[in-house]
């Protein structure tokens, strides 16, 4: 682990949630695929991807939830890069993203995500 990945998961307040799907996160403005969510918080995620994702990068994203939630078929939500590295999987790449200016709406969609579609501890 480099030193700037270990400063983010220290100052990382909250546990990140595997999810039961990897869902489909794109970007709003191409409409490109960006990666698979992996992991969730309302502050951050991390994605995998087929090839590297540039740090330091905002993205302006859309993720396809798998049924309604409240009402929504997807959240959009702008994220920067934090980190990319080497999945588990030499296939792939791992990306942390984190979370800006979150409405309340979408927090409270993150919320109800986790909580109807994340792994129980």
């Amino acid at each position: 682990m480099n030193t700037k990945e270990e400063k983010v998961l220290n100052k990382r307040k909250l546990k990140r949630r595997h999810l039961i799907y990897y869902l489909r996160v794109f970007d709003r403005n191409s409409g490109q695929l960006i990666g698979h969510l992996v992991d969730v918080t309302t502050e951050g995620v991390m994605l995998i991807s087929k090839h590297p994702i540039e740090t330091n990068t905002i993205f302006k994203s859309k993720m396809v939830l798998p049924k309604g939630i409240e009402g929504s078929k997807e959240i959009t939500f702008d994220a920067k890069s934090i980190w990319c590295k080497k999945d588990v999987n030499p296939n792939f790449y791992a990306t942390g993203f984190q979370l800006l200016k979150s409405s309340p709406e979408d927090i409270k969609l993150l919320e109800r995500l986790i909580d109807e579609f994340g792994f129980r501890d």
